[in-house]
């Protein structure tokens, strides 16, 4: 079964996430890809499918092999055996890899989040430049309008000043 979403329930936020190709973390991991399929599929591993490629999140991958190796070390010393030194090194290389991908990831994503940031303030403030200069304008627009208000009552009185002398000489004359 495929799993195009991620099956981890972690509080990280996605953008924050490290993903690596199935391939790159079967070479890391030195795991056989049946196995790796297999904790997927049990929600061990985090995994998506992006663009025909199957991608493995680094963070829970990390976990999975810490808990697997933890599991195995201590069925180990319960049976009184012990694991090869070689493959505890290669694990430890492995979890320190993913470890180091995780980092990077959320180096980037602070990165890509300051960046959008400092876009958001420029915008802002471009839009405090636009706003104050809409506001200068309507003040400007509000003083014509009430200027040509003064303007306007100044004929009507002119007019009713003028037509009432009309109306006074057509009375007189009458």
């Amino acid at each position: 079964m495929e799993s195009n979403a991620p099956t981890s329930t972690s509080t990280t936020p996605a953008s924050a996430k490290a993903w690596i190709e199935f391939s790159e973390f079967l070479k890391l991991s030195g795991l056989e890809e049946q196995k790796v399929l297999e904790m997927i599929e049990n929600g061990l591993i985090t995994s998506k499918e992006e663009d025909g490629r199957r991608l493995i999140e680094a963070e829970s991958s990390s976990n999975a092999l810490v808990q697997r190796v933890q599991t195995g070390l201590t069925s180990a010393e319960a049976n009184g055996s012990s694991y090869d030194p070689v493959f505890v090194e290669r694990t430890i290389h492995t979890i320190m890899g993913l470890h180091d991908k995780v980092i990077s990831a959320k180096d980037e994503t602070i990165v890509a989040f300051k960046s959008e940031n400092s876009f958001l303030k420029d915008a802002l403030i471009s839009m405090q430049e636009v706003y104050d200069d809409d506001k200068k304008t309507i003040e400007v627009m509000r003083e014509e309008l009430s200027h040509a208000r003064e303007e306007l009552e100044f004929m009507k009185r002119k007019y009713r000043l003028m037509w009432g002398k009309v109306a006074d000489l057509g009375n007189a004359k009458g």
